[in-house]
């Protein structure tokens, strides 16, 4: 059970991603000490969406191809509604959060994130969140859906939106300490 300051974090978005919800968690978890690095479907850098229009890029660590679940401790997944609507449709991308979920590592989902963890089929039986718009997905992946700032279920975590950031990475914090759960 890895504490923050020793943690590997992957995020894995594409263009499109809620900047503030790629943003946050990585400058955060970075300033706690963890490694975080950003897999994305292609190598290169990946465009956010701030608000209203394109904002600015990140940089790209791996191609989604190339994750190694063991080279990882935790899984984030930032949401905004292009970024998850478009990784859903790269197979790869989907696998990824799979096994990560298979693994029992956290997987941290916020916004629109969850579109994955339905795509991934990791919901069925677990209690979530997310933005209220796709709150029907997740419960016909099974789920029960509640309105909440963070919910962890077994090592998934959810989040509604960009302001509930702070509870979002503190419960990432909390989980990397708590080590892979079962499954």
């Amino acid at each position: 059970m890895p504490v923050i300051e020793n943690a590997r974090i992957l995020i894995l978005a594409t263009d499109g991603y809620e900047r503030a919800e790629l943003t946050y968690p990585r400058d955060e978890l970075l300033r706690r000490g963890a490694k975080v690095q950003i897999a994305a479907p292609e190598a290169g850098r990946i465009r956010s969406w701030d608000e209203t229009d394109w904002g600015d890029r990140a940089d790209v660590d791996l191609k989604a191809a190339d994750v190694r679940i063991e080279d990882f401790d935790a899984l984030v997944l930032p949401g905004g509604q292009i970024n998850p609507d478009k990784l859903r449709q790269v197979p790869e991308a989907v696998q990824v959060v799979k096994d990560f979920v298979a693994s029992g590592k956290p997987v941290a989902a916020i916004c629109h994130g969850p579109w994955m963890l339905v795509e991934a089929d990791a919901l069925r039986g677990r209690t979530a969140t997310s933005y209220p718009s796709i709150a029907t997905d997740v419960r016909n992946a099974g789920a029960t859906w509640i309105d909440e700032e963070v919910v962890t279920d077994q090592g998934i975590i959810t989040s509604r939106n960009p302001g509930d950031l702070p509870a979002f990475v503190d419960k990432i914090v909390e989980e990397v300490a708590e080590g892979p759960h079962a499954r």
